[in-house]
């Protein structure tokens, strides 16, 4: 099982990584979809993470893979039924994920009506940056989000933006899903996602947490 660092404490194996779509107005106005009234929540699973320091080999073979960066949050210790009052005590710490998405694949799905778990948890479709403290950042709700690719701004935005804030999801994330520590919930992506090649050179940033630039490389069904 894939593993995350938290910075001066150690490891975390995530028995989960929770996501969260459309938390971003101007995003769901891209995707032609529809605000909803709760959040859309989806599961990575734990083989989907790769470290975002790394070259990030993507699949050829079934389509566009889009990028979208999100705030990572990462669960310190385990709960269930989380008030609001007390959902951030219950975070260790925050980075930058990449949530990949193979959008033909989604759409496909999304057009059948069908899951589209495959769209979002194929191998590396989790890139992920070590975790910060959560006491270094002062405010985890007004952060600047931007990604470059190839020297070109694709996406830019900030977590004040998010329709429904951190507390918010871990504390419906909670109802239903036993939090552990170790555990990371992606909280939503800004406007301006696209597609990613072999060769593309990406630069993500999230204010006061990271500026991490990477590579994307390919990989095929035939490895």
């Amino acid at each position: 099982m894939n593993t995350v660092r938290l910075i001066e404490d150690g490891h975390f194996t995530p028995s989960k990584i929770i996501g969260v779509g459309l938390n971003y107005s101007e995003h769901i106005a891209e995707m032609k979809s529809k605000r909803s009234d709760e959040p859309v929540i989806f599961i990575k699973p734990n083989s989907a993470l790769c470290r975002i320091y790394e070259p990030i080999a993507i699949p050829l073979h079934y389509g566009a893979v889009h990028h979208e960066i999100e705030l990572a949050v990462l669960i310190g210790k385990a709960g269930f039924e989380i008030s609001e009052d007390q959902a951030m005590d219950y975070v260790a710490g925050f980075g930058i994920a990449l949530d990949l998405t193979l959008r033909d694949v989604q759409k496909r799905a999304k057009d059948q009506g069908r899951p589209w778990a495959i769209a979002k948890g194929f191998k590396n479709a989790c890139p992920i940056s070590d975790f910060f403290k959560k006491e270094q950042i002062q405010n985890p709700q007004n952060l600047e989000l931007k990604l470059i690719v190839n020297g070109q701004l694709r996406q830019k935005g900030n977590t004040n933006q998010m329709l429904f804030k951190i507390p918010e999801l871990i504390v419906y994330v909670s109802k239903f899903f036993p939090l552990e520590a170790g555990d990371i919930l992606l909280t939503g992506t800004p406007s301006g996602v696209g597609p990613l090649q072999p060769g593309d050179m990406v630069e993500v940033e999230i204010e006061s947490i990271a500026n991490v630039q990477t590579k994307i490389v390919g990989w095929s069904h035939e490895r």
